[in-house]
């Protein structure tokens, strides 16, 4: 089955990548995350992801726009499920592309974190596959989180802290703020 995975980053890829190539699946990477900001930190998961795709033999495509604007107008109205915004948002352009580019399925490397809203992630992703007409391939990847750890040490991929939005690091500072 060809398989086009929405990429978060290189690390989350490392193990979904290597699981999905082993079951016999055709992957390709798919970079698209208007959600990541600042600029910078956009630009270093995508030169992770690209080194990532390189070293394993993945092609990885990618989104050239980084529009974040697109992401702002997206979640502004729903800030309490930003999240399932966001998630609608990039798997809808992820369905959108693995059907145009004759994709047997779409899929996430967001299924790996144990920081994402699963349920929510998981829901999205189904009702984006009804309406797209694209199979959505699901399998819980959270047990093999800490599998991405090895990998990425050894290719030297930067691995964040936080989601990616600007929400979320104000989020994780405030926390980290909180315990001190």
């Amino acid at each position: 089955m060809g398989i086009l995975l929405h990429t978060c980053c290189g690390p989350c890829a490392t193990y979904v990548t290597k699981h999905l190539k082993d079951e016999g699946h055709e992957v390709s990477c798919y970079f698209y995350n208007p959600n990541i900001h600042p600029y910078d930190e956009y630009a270093r998961r995508l030169g992770a992801a690209r080194v990532f795709a390189s070293n394993v033999g993945v092609s990885l495509l990618h989104d050239d726009s980084y529009d974040a604007t697109e992401w702002i107008r997206e979640v502004a109205g729903s800030l309490p499920s930003r999240c399932r915004a966001c998630y609608h948002l990039r798997l809808v352009k992820t369905a959108l592309r693995a059907k145009a580019e004759a994709y047997d399925a779409f899929s996430t490397t967001l299924l790996i974190s144990p920081h994402q809203k699963h349920a929510d992630l998981v829901a999205v992703a189904q009702a984006v596959a009804e309406a797209v007409g694209i199979q959505f391939y699901y399998q819980d990847f959270r047990l093999h989180f800490r599998e991405t750890f090895a990998p990425t040490r050894e290719l030297g991929l930067y691995r964040q802290n936080y989601c990616g939005c600007r929400l979320s690091d104000y989020e994780r500072q405030t926390r980290r703020k909180g315990k001190k």
